[in-house]
């Protein structure tokens, strides 16, 4: 979310980065997190950027509470269902079977888990994108988010919940040109704005960074 003086939020979602983990991990869930946490910092109105699962979050908040959310930008993903759960699956089982031994430098911990994740995550870009979850804690590796609720859940991560009425404000849909296109989103974001950045795939804004914020910025009101 970013406010009108240009403050800019950024949230790690349940099970993710330094947030709580939780055994729930729905989109109604994550979008009442978001709420929650909007009201406990006294933001009425907000524009909402997300990616991926956090760009389905929202998409379910901006469809539950339209009056909370001015504008919304969705980064590589739209309101239907997405890749096929057993892909996924794969990548967590991948994930939870890295074995690296204690006392090894931050460089050799992330290297080894590299090397591991090598035959079933075959993209280099997704494999360091599923690294940055990678920390030490006290002498020991291990992944910061919450992969039992995530493998659990992910029938609900892959899908989208259903919503009858759109959302009335303005949205930008900004895809990799690698990516797939979008079905659906005419009928929930009206006002939507779909544009693709050439040469960057599923991870837009690690891709082109440049285009990506150019994109973005070109897109929210003047301060």
């Amino acid at each position: 979310p970013r406010q009108r003086q240009g403050e800019v939020l950024t949230l790690d979602a349940r099970n993710h980065g330094s947030s709580p983990h939780s055994p729930l991990m729905t989109y109604e869930a994550m979008s009442l997190d978001v709420q929650h946490l909007l009201t406990r910092l006294g933001i009425t109105k907000c524009i909402l950027l997300g990616h991926s699962m956090g760009g389905k979050t929202a998409m379910t908040l901006a469809l539950q509470r339209p009056d909370l959310v001015e504008r919304l930008i969705s980064v590589d993903i739209s309101p239907v269902s997405t890749a096929p759960v057993s892909e996924f699956s794969a990548y967590i089982s991948a994930m939870k079977s890295v074995k690296i031994p204690d006392g090894l430098s931050r460089s050799a911990a992330r290297q080894l888990a590299d090397d591991q994740l090598r035959p079933v995550v075959q993209l280099p870009q997704l494999r360091q994108f599923l690294l940055t979850n990678l920390v030490e804690v006290e002498g020991h590796y291990l992944w910061r988010v919450n992969l039992e609720a995530i493998s659990h859940h992910l029938a609900d991560i892959m899908d989208f919940p259903v919503f009858h009425k759109p959302y009335p404000g303005p949205a930008l849909f900004l895809g990799g040109s690698n990516s797939k296109d979008y079905p659906d989103i005419q009928r929930l974001f009206p006002k939507a704005d779909v544009q693709y950045i050439e040469g960057a795939g599923h991870i837009v804004h690690q891709d082109k960074f440049e285009e990506f914020i150019t994109a973005v910025l070109n897109f929210l009101p003047p301060p």
